[in-house]
């Protein structure tokens, strides 16, 4: 009989751990090099051991770690203003993870609807987006299997498809209850589908004249991913609400809410707080995340590589016939295949690769921002016989 793990079993785990790292590359308990391609999900800005990293979170531990927001934290205020300067908002609310950021974001949405009168206020979401799993985030999912279980549901969640304004006007209509738009950027776990920028454009232009809050949630194409600091600023536009984490602390957990406008008043003392939050160790990884993307020009790095990888792994799949389309921008890439592709992950691991599939038939590439033209040509080299070799779809 198989031991009984300590662990509840809430993961389908690989059969693999590792021990270290360096730059995009990882090595197992065997000793085993691992090319990595997705960086824990997006958050391993840096890729692995980058030294100025190192040595930074080595110098917070020896000073301070925790103390609480019952006191001033003086790194927490040097993250925001660093933040606001870069996207253009007003202020910020530290927290733990992307789940907790769009808590408090779903808390601002109804703030603001309470505060111009509506009894119940209702968010407008997508579908096929993903926002967390904590029973209002996962209310706000547009994934079945993810809410499946946990009814009843959260109320309060409008749903409407990507890139249909007219839906949203609609609703603009007929409900005056709406008091804001919830939307991804670039929907990550729903398969890497980016909002056309004319119809980013067209949302904030109806937020304003409704007066709803447009909440964009950055947590995974954040961060400088897409060769911008934030996805949405392709569109040139601005949030009301835009909560982030993942890429913030180069995989020491960290969360932010950003606010702007009428959203940034809304919190008053009480109505919101957190125990680890915003805590020296978290900021100082949030501080040098920052700077060192600055200094190494990792913006310009995640667009050059990026769009060099998507035009690699076109060249060398659009012949077999089984790509339908490669999504994304700059270092968040989804290569949407003809056929259900799970067991890729197993296969690119046995052969040195990490990378994750999404959405059944999305291979769902997120490197560290680090990544280079070399990484980008092993990737390609490694991936592409691997996707050639899957099975035809049964019945075609």
């Amino acid at each position: 009989m198989a031991a009984t793990s300590p662990l509840m079993s809430t993961y389908v785990r690989q059969p693999v751990a590792f021990t270290h790292g360096e730059g995009a590359i990882l090595y197992d308990t065997d000793g085993k090099r691992y090319l990595d391609a997705l960086s824990g999900i997006a958050v391993n800005t840096l890729g692995h051991a980058h030294p100025k990293l190192v040595q930074a979170l080595r110098e917070q531990v020896g000073r301070i770690i925790h103390s609480s927001n019952l006191f001033e934290i003086p790194l927490q205020t040097a993250l925001g203003e660093r933040l606001v300067a870069l996207s253009g908002m007003t202020n910020a609310f530290f927290c733990n993870s992307g789940l907790e950021a769009n808590e408090a974001a779903i808390k601002l949405a109804r703030l603001h609807g309470h505060s111009r009168g509506i009894e119940k206020p209702e968010i407008i979401v997508y579908e096929k987006a993903f926002h967390g799993r904590s029973l209002a985030t996962l209310s706000a999912t547009g994934n079945a299997k993810v809410q499946k279980g946990f009814e009843p549901l959260v109320e309060g969640f409008v749903r409407v498809p990507l890139d249909d304004i007219g839906a949203l006007r609609k609703l603009a209509a007929e409900r005056p209850s709406i008091s804001a738009v919830f939307l991804e950027a670039i929907q990550g776990e729903g398969g890497i589908h980016a909002f056309h920028l004319d119809y980013l454009r067209q949302v904030r232009e109806l937020c304003d004249q409704q007066g709803w809050l447009l909440m964009i949630d950055e947590v995974q194409c954040g961060m400088g991913r897409t060769g911008k600091w934030f996805a949405h600023q392709w569109a040139g536009i601005v949030p009301d609400v835009m909560p982030l984490a993942k890429g913030l602390g180069s995989g020491v957990p960290v969360g932010a809410v950003l606010a702007h406008g009428k959203a940034a008043e809304l919190f008053k003392p009480g109505n919101h707080g957190t125990t680890f939050g915003g805590n020296p160790l978290a900021m100082r990884a949030g501080l040098t995340t920052l700077q060192v993307m600055e200094e190494e020009g990792l913006l310009a790095n995640a667009a050059d590589v990026g769009a060099y990888l998507a035009e690699k792994l076109e060249g060398a799949l659009k012949p077999t016939g089984m790509l339908r389309e490669i999504r994304g921008r700059g270092l968040m890439i989804g290569v949407d295949l003809d056929r259900p592709c799970g067991d890729l992950v197993a296969d690119a691991l046995r052969a040195g690769l990490i990378i994750n599939v999404t959405a059944d038939t999305v291979v769902r590439l997120l490197p560290p921002l680090i990544f280079s033209r070399a990484n980008a040509d092993e990737l390609v080299d490694k991936l592409v016989p691997l996707i050639r070799q899957l099975p035809p779809v049964k019945g075609s």
